[in-house]
């Protein structure tokens, strides 16, 4: 699956002179590559070649836009932080699968259970569900927001949505 940090590390790879690189999801089926080298630009040449890159080694239902890494603010793409190395792991797996995914999450989520209940391929979106028994806060939502944009293929959204599930 090609997830932001796959994807990050193959372009990484590729194009060593390029100091700055940040993959985001920008809406279904698309992504945005901000790229700058150690001069703090984005060459022509380099946009290009970056661009015949991501249609030739990346997803390839993705269609790929290729942008000077100075509009990450400006497009308030949401920062990278450090991550689980369960999450990291598996983000970087060429063999990660759906299955390989919800067994991630759940193993880090004690309280509850998380569940696929559908994919919307026109619209790009995954539709998961959270059973637990208590309240999820909303620190623990921003965490599986977060684990789950990092595990989910480039140009894949997702909606979670949370059920309170009382003993009888």
């Amino acid at each position: 699956m090609g997830t932001r940090l796959l994807s990050e590390s193959l372009v990484r790879a590729r194009f060593p002179h390029l100091r700055y690189i940040r993959i985001h999801t920008s809406s279904r089926h698309a992504a945005t590559i901000y790229a700058w080298n150690d001069q703090l630009q984005l060459p022509d040449a380099d946009q290009a070649d970056l661009r015949r890159f991501a249609a030739d080694y990346l997803v390839p239902y993705v269609c790929f836009k290729i942008k000077a890494y100075s509009m990450i603010q400006e497009e308030e793409v949401p920062p990278a932080g450090a991550l689980p190395e369960c999450v990291e792991r598996a983000a970087m797996s060429r063999s990660l699968d759906l299955p390989g995914i919800i067994g991630v999450l759940n193993g880090m989520f004690a309280e509850g259970e998380i569940v696929f209940e559908r994919y919307d391929q026109a619209a790009g979106m995954v539709y998961l569900s959270v059973h637990t028994q208590a309240v999820v806060t909303e620190i623990e939502r921003e965490l599986l927001r977060r684990y789950l944009y990092e595990l989910l293929p480039l140009g894949t959204n997702f909606e979670v949505a949370y059920d309170l599930v009382l003993n009888e």
